[in-house]
């Protein structure tokens, strides 16, 4: 891998850049906590010949068109919608991304959010720090259970699953889905049963998002998806924010067609303070935090040196969107 120049456009756990360095790739990090602007970005990647990436950067057409000479790109993820995945197949450039590694840390974000929906926990949290635990009433702060609820599954991949398996064992629930096409095996393991998207919209009393974003998935969670779910319905996103339309969210937690949400990614990111999502009672919002743990994180950049190194070495890469260029 002699000089061979590797940018990473964040500060990235060491693990990734440690496999990098002894596999004797030259390796520039930014060094700031704030992303790069995009006329950096592209100023530095063409001084390299790989970019080691994530989300927050917009490897877009223009980006590809002026840094066209790249021989790879691995990202720091498990989605790639940032990515212009077509023109960079046109150029010929592999791109990497992490599908295996943030799974467990990501259905659990998913499955927290729908407890703390469920109880109304992040907003009587802040009644605590606001001075309003006053005394016990007997009608006030109710939650609602899970047990024997039916789950629907927007997307049953290897996070969706993991999603189902926890509800399922923890609260024995019934378990819809709806992908592109019908997994038998995961029906099996789980007792699962794919229907169509209004089948799911109408019989679920908990819909989790898993779906990847794309032109068919974006917005598909509007007004007129909200209005054919139940009332007492908890809709849950881990996915990208834009899958949801966050006014018709909003309209629909106001006006009760349903009962609340748990988001972990929101539109746009990063949400603003006063976003009124934040002052409902049966809605619990996190900053895009699903893959937040160490061992995720670690295996991530593991995996995104890895695609790199397998590149070079043998012309293959474990994880890569369009294999078709290599």
């Amino acid at each position: 891998m002699q000089n061979k120049k590797v940018l990473l456009t964040r500060i990235f756990p060491e693990s990734g850049i440690k496999s990098l360095k002894e596999a004797g790739f030259d390796v520039t990090a930014w060094d700031k906590d704030r992303p790069m602007k995009q006329d950096d970005l592209i100023d530095q990647a063409k001084k390299h010949d790989v970019l080691f990436c994530t989300l927050t950067d917009q490897i877009d057409k223009e980006f590809l068109k002026e840094c066209s000479h790249l021989d790879i790109i691995s990202q720091f993820a498990v989605g790639y919608d940032n990515i212009d995945v077509a023109e960079a197949t046109r150029l010929g450039i592999p791109v990497g991304f992490t599908p295996d590694d943030l799974t467990d840390a990501t259905a659990d974000t998913a499955f927290g959010l729908l407890l703390a929906a469920s109880r109304k926990m992040f907003y009587l949290h802040k009644s605590i720090i606001e001075g309003k635990w006053e005394y016990f009433r007997p009608n006030a702060n109710l939650g609602i259970e899970l047990k024997n609820q039916t789950l629907g599954i927007f997307g049953l991949g290897r996070i969706g699953i993991e999603m189902a398996k926890r509800c399922k064992g923890a609260y024995n629930m019934k378990i819809l889905y709806h992908t592109r096409k019908p997994k038998p095996e995961a029906e099996k393991e789980l007792g699962a049963k794919y229907v169509d998207f209004e089948t799911l919209l109408n019989q679920s009393d908990v819909i989790s998002v898993h779906c990847s974003l794309n032109d068919s998935t974006r917005g598909v969670f509007n007004k007129a998806a909200f209005d054919k779910m139940k009332p007492n319905a908890i809709f849950v996103n881990t996915s990208r924010g834009q899958v949801h339309n966050e006014t018709d969210l909003t309209e629909a937690l106001n006006s009760g067609k349903i009962w609340g949400a748990g988001l972990d990614v929101t539109n746009p990111e990063p949400m603003q303070p006063d976003n009124p999502l934040l002052s409902m009672e049966n809605v619990a919002v996190l900053p895009h935090i699903g893959s937040a743990t160490v061992e995720a994180r670690n295996k991530m950049a593991k995996t995104t040196a890895t695609n790199i190194i397998e590149f070079y070495k043998n012309k293959k890469m474990p994880y890569v969107v369009n294999p078709e260029v290599l």
